[in-house]
């Protein structure tokens, strides 16, 4: 029988995704069925899942997704695995708006399955004792099912982690003392992660990071702790409408934030998925009667992507023939006339929208967001409402005259006005949807 488990911790960057990373290819090189899932909303950390276990990693999002579809995920997950491996978000308990709503915690007690808290110990030792029984008292509906030291200084301060908790938490299973390596970094860029398709040498850094963390820690105990979701088994989850019978998705380094459960959603509904890169300068399929610019880093790119003409002329052909296309963040940004790049050049882009945006200028903008359509288009109904969430440092600098996508309000319900643009049947905005509302 499959089942699943969720490594946790305190605090962000605390190690958990190096550890989840580890863990998942030490099991895919001891032959174990193995998946893993994300909780919230990150695209950059699964692809390294991706890589590590060799299957895509599927986001689960107690705030931002509805019951049935994280049960519809929950399932497909245990489904193909003996063991799914679910890596938490921030910390435990740090959910979205001022009542902290989507939390991990919120998720391990909506899929039942149990929490191994992964503490970065660097800088103390018998305190961690007091942090853990802290975390082990908060909420009686997450209980702890053991701990992992993270960043330990050597066989003496391991001793005084296994003595502190040992008195005073004599029930909580110690699973390992991984030491503090350099070689269990990554690289980062503004929005968290090099990507994981960037890396010179990912599969190397995966073995080694398997080897050193496999053996600090105990991973027959972690199997053992793992168990089945309490939630029902559905149907194939399908997050969001299909934007049309064949679509075209932009993939590659500067599209590459995509849910794969959103692709999927729209395959299991009969749609037809063709993958083209624009940077290759590739243009989406002919036959296509959608296309769909997900998120990434065009603005990295600008430069290649306005002399990419074959892309460009895809694009505006695709829109000539009436095709619906879609933009999400970066791939909003592409869609109007003109990116300004971190040196303060000016690209000109598709020329669809009328939109000016401007990554020389940054302003950090992030949060969940509650979605209504404003008016009626390939997306649905006028106040069609959805859910989702905005990353991203990009500036607006001109949205033009147009017609606007969404109506937006934030996690508390303040209401952030309208937002995107839509004209005919191409539209776009800085928000990722993640489902409906």
């Amino acid at each position: 029988m499959s089942g699943g488990l969720i490594l946790a911790a305190p605090a962000s960057a605390s190690g958990k995704t190096t550890l989840t990373l580890a863990l998942l290819r030490h099991f895919r090189n001891s032959g174990k069925a193995i998946a893993s899932a994300k909780a919230g909303p990150d695209y950059i950390d699964p692809a390294f899942h991706a890589a590590a276990s060799g299957t895509p990693c599927l986001n689960l999002d107690a705030w931002a997704m509805r019951r049935e579809t994280i049960a519809a995920l929950v399932a497909s997950l245990e489904r193909q695995a003996e063991l799914v491996l679910c890596e938490g978000a921030m910390g435990l308990f740090d959910g979205a708006g001022q009542a902290g709503h989507g939390s991990t915690g919120d998720l391990a007690a909506l899929t039942g399955w149990p929490v191994v808290l992964v503490v970065d110990v660097a800088g103390q030792a018998g305190s961690a004792a007091a942090l853990l029984r802290g975390f082990m008292s908060h909420r009686p509906d997450v209980p702890l099912a053991g701990v992992i030291f993270n960043r330990v200084g050597g066989p003496r301060h391991a001793g005084m982690l296994e003595n502190s908790v040992r008195t005073a938490l004599p029930g909580l299973p110690i699973l390992g003392h991984v030491p503090r390596l350099a070689e269990l970094a990554l690289p980062e860029r503004h929005l968290g992660l090099v990507q994981a398709a960037e890396h010179p040498d990912l599969d190397g850094f995966l073995d080694r990071a398997a080897t050193l963390v496999s053996a600090a820690i105990d991973v027959e105990r972690l199997l053992f702790i793992a168990r089945s979701s309490s939630l029902a088994a559905l149907p194939p989850a399908q997050p969001l409408p299909p934007l049309g019978q064949r679509i075209a998705v932009a993939r590659d380094v500067a599209f590459a934030f995509a849910y794969p459960a959103m692709l999927e959603g729209w395959h299991s509904a009969g749609a037809e998925l063709a993958l083209f890169s624009p940077l290759a300068d590739e243009a989406p399929a002919a036959g296509a009667d959608a296309v769909f610019l997900p998120g990434g880093y065009p603005e990295l790119h600008a430069g290649r992507l306005a002399g990419n003409r074959r892309f460009l002329a895809g694009l505006a052909a695709a829109s000539c023939r009436a095709a619906v296309i879609y933009g999400e963040c970066g791939g909003y940004m592409v869609l109007g006339r003109g990116l300004v790049d971190a040196a303060g050049t000016r690209h000109a882009m598709a020329g669809l929208l009328p939109l000016e945006t401007s990554f020389a200028e940054r302003r950090r903008q992030l949060g969940y967001r509650k979605l209504r359509l404003a008016v009626p288009g390939p997306l649905g109904k006028a106040g069609a409402a959805f859910r989702g969430h905005e990353y991203h440092y990009a500036t607006i600098i001109d949205e033009g005259g147009g017609t606007p996508l969404f109506v937006v309000a934030d996690a508390d319900a303040g209401d952030l006005g309208a937002t995107g643009r839509i004209a005919g049947r191409v539209m776009g905005s800085f928000l990722h949807l993640v489902d409906r509302g």
